[in-house]
């Protein structure tokens, strides 16, 4: 990376301590200035005392702001104990508030205050550093936010007074606020009154479902806008130029976990104040040439579908009605025929079942993402002598008996599903996951559903089948026409508590329902096709966490150096490998044992997901200049000590 010039640099004094503060285009760094080491008993030298360096991302600077030092309080009126002794010698104070990065892919809002001596200096740099996060274009100024304050146990509304709205402000962002009224509120005000020139982006307060009314009002209004029909399966949509922010409020965040990592509020709200960009797939679904929706996580036939059909009418169990009517279906076990066509992905990266996860700047999503036009070769009439599966003019046509037919457009994790129903579908390479299940005995689709909680491979089983396809079909045995629906609707609001929903009913019904992320389709003989980055999010995708347990050769990213504290060794060279521990290891402030060869190092406090001791028995170490560090973990027992430091 090139070296950036220096636009500010200076030394400030922070807790006492003297640092010496930089400041450039992409970094603001902060090391304390060298003084006599102090020691600890046993002659080991403190290992947070002697040069510690931290530094911070300009780009994650969420604001700066002057202090008044007599009155301990900031520029935007709040108080802040201040230091007597750095009152007394500095008396003037500027506060840096930035992203932290913590525990499980949280972010919270850490300041660091420095003091200066004069203020003029301290000007100088609120100043300075204004200036470059005014030059970030990127961050959003003015923004449209719904609140459901009906979603999950109906928090919206105190979630955003408390926890977002105080961030926005600190981050001089202006808001509008609309809090919902009824079903698809904000979806039918984005469709029609809304001043969209007036945004940056708009930001839903709520779970999957208020997620999903807002792509459905945005992408309406932007095809409307540029004279698309909607109605067309083959219509090539206009991306939308406004990005989605998610404020995660409801029964469902599955939208967070896939682009964020948690369903955590005030990470989701840093992601927008930063200015984040996470492009994502969209799916339209029709039938016979009429728009139905649009999904973004997952399109469920059968098991999945019969799951929501059920808890529909079971919303008075709030969350727990899912678990109910989970387990309900599962006992009831019913198949549905019908005939899957699907256009495979060619010529692409990535497969479904490679393991490779979709992360922040993924390589698949760049790559896939430039590959794909709107043109796809038509389908051929189908011929019912024709074997159960077989290629039709580029198409793949299946039939069979299937107890589930799932697309997922993204992995769909969650916290009982920690890998997703497809852990390497991706967010944004113009593709989604087929997953097809066949009737099987229930043990054996028992076994499939446990897979999602556990590390096997859920696709490894003889009835079920994966593909990763552009597009796709799917026609019931026995169409159905529009008045069939209606005879059929009728029918179910007559009899289905009689016989079609008791679990102990051996009859099968002979249509599903399609679950459209979180929404019941009217017809169950639909054509999905994928639109590659049709929407844009606040998120930059699931962040590496950079934590060293469990892995066989974990690597420090390489913009961080190592630097080690002789104990009884030498600082290692390229190559060179730290001798085993063979006795436990003292805790910090102890004598070292005898042949216990291992270095102090201190874990850097820019990274706190790492910042703690890491407890072993038994550790092999090996450091390089280029940042890599190998290790094998023991029994929880004594400390490791270490530091990792930034570079000048």
């Amino acid at each position: 990376m090139e070296k950036q010039p220096r636009l500010l640099a200076s030394q400030l004094l922070l807790k006492n301590s003297l640092f010496e503060v930089s400041l450039n285009r992409v970094l603001l760094t902060w090391k304390e200035v060298a003084t006599k080491k102090k020691r600890v008993s046993g002659g080991i030298h403190h290992p947070f005392k002697v040069g510690t360096s931290h530094g911070v991302s300009v780009s994650e600077i969420l604001a700066v702001r002057e202090l008044d030092v007599d009155s301990g309080t900031k520029d935007d009126g709040r108080w802040q104990k201040m230091p007597q002794k750095s009152t007394e010698a500095y008396p003037y104070a500027f506060t840096v508030s930035y992203v932290e990065r913590a525990w499980q892919h949280r972010w919270r809002c850490s300041d660091v205050t420095f003091h200066c001596l004069e203020g003029a200096l301290c000007q100088q740099w609120v100043q300075t550093i204004r200036e470059q996060l005014t030059s970030l274009t990127s961050r959003p100024k003015h923004l449209l936010v719904y609140i459901n304050p009906y979603g999950g146990k109906q928090q919206g509304e105190r979630i955003y007074e408390q926890k977002i709205a105080p961030l926005f402000t600190l981050a001089s962002i202006s808001t509008h606020v609309i809090v919902t009224e009824h079903a698809n509120h904000a979806r039918d005000h984005l469709r029609t009154e809304a001043e969209l020139k007036k945004y940056d982006g708009v930001v839903c307060v709520g779970g999957d479902g208020m997620f999903s009314e807002m792509v459905h009002g945005l992408v309406s209004r932007t095809q409307r806008d540029n004279g698309v029909d909607q109605n067309s399966p083959e219509e090539k949509l206009v991306p939308c130029t406004l990005r989605i922010g998610i404020i995660p409020a409801g029964s469902t965040d599955c939208i967070c976990y896939a682009t964020v990592g948690i369903n955590d509020p005030v990470t989701s709200a840093l992601h927008i104040i930063v200015g984040d960009a996470q492009a994502m797939d969209v799916c339209s679904v029709h039938h016979n040439n009429t728009f139905l929706r649009y999904s973004v996580s997952l399109l469920g036939y059968g098991f999945y579908g019969d799951v929501l059909a059920d808890s529909e009418r079971k919303r008075w169990m709030g969350p727990a009605r899912y678990d109910f009517s989970g387990f309900k279906t599962f006992l009831t076990h019913h198949y549905y025929e019908g005939t899957v066509s699907f256009l495979p992905a060619t010529d692409i990266l990535g497969t479904p079942r490679d393991k490779t996860r979709c992360r922040a700047g993924c390589f698949i999503c760049q790559h896939n993402g430039q590959l794909y036009s709107e043109d796809a070769p038509e389908i051929c009439e189908t011929d019912p002598d024709v074997p159960d599966s077989e290629y039709k003019g580029g198409w793949r046509v299946i039939r069979g008996k299937f107890l589930a037919i799932n697309a997922a457009s993204m992995s769909c994790a969650c916290p009982r599903s920690p890998k997703g129903l497809s852990p390497a579908a991706h967010l944004a390479d113009g593709t989604t996951d087929l997953i097809l299940v066949r009737k099987c005995s229930r043990f054996n689709f028992l076994r499939h559903l446990l897979r999602h909680t556990s590390k096997y491979d859920q696709f490894d089983m003889t009835f079920v089948e994966v593909h990763r396809v552009r597009r796709f079909r799917f026609t019931p045995r026995y169409c159905q026409s529009d008045s069939e629906l209606d005879l059929r609707e009728n029918g179910k609001k007559l009899f289905s508590q009689i016989c079609r929903d008791h679990p102990a009913c051996s009859c099968s019904p002979a249509y599903s329902s399609w679950n459209c992320d979180g929404e019941i389709l009217p017809h169950a003989a639909i054509e999905v096709g994928v639109h590659c980055q049709l929407i844009k999010l606040f998120a930059r995708g699931i962040e590496e966490q950079p934590v060293f347990e469990d892995l066989p050769n974990p690597v420090v990213p390489s913009s961080w150096n190592i630097e080690a504290v002789n104990r009884n060794q030498p600082k290692p060279k390229q190559g060179d490998f730290v001798p085993d521990a063979e006795e436990k290891l003292p805790d910090f402030g102890g004598t070292p044992k005898k042949n216990t060869s291992l270095y102090d190092l201190s874990l850097a406090p820019a990274v706190p997901p790492i910042r703690r001791w890491w407890q072993c028995h038994r550790k092999v170490l090996g450091a390089w200049p280029n940042g890599s560090l190998n290790h094998t973990s023991g029994s929880h027992q004594g400390h490791l000590l270490g530091t990792f430091k930034q570079p000048d």
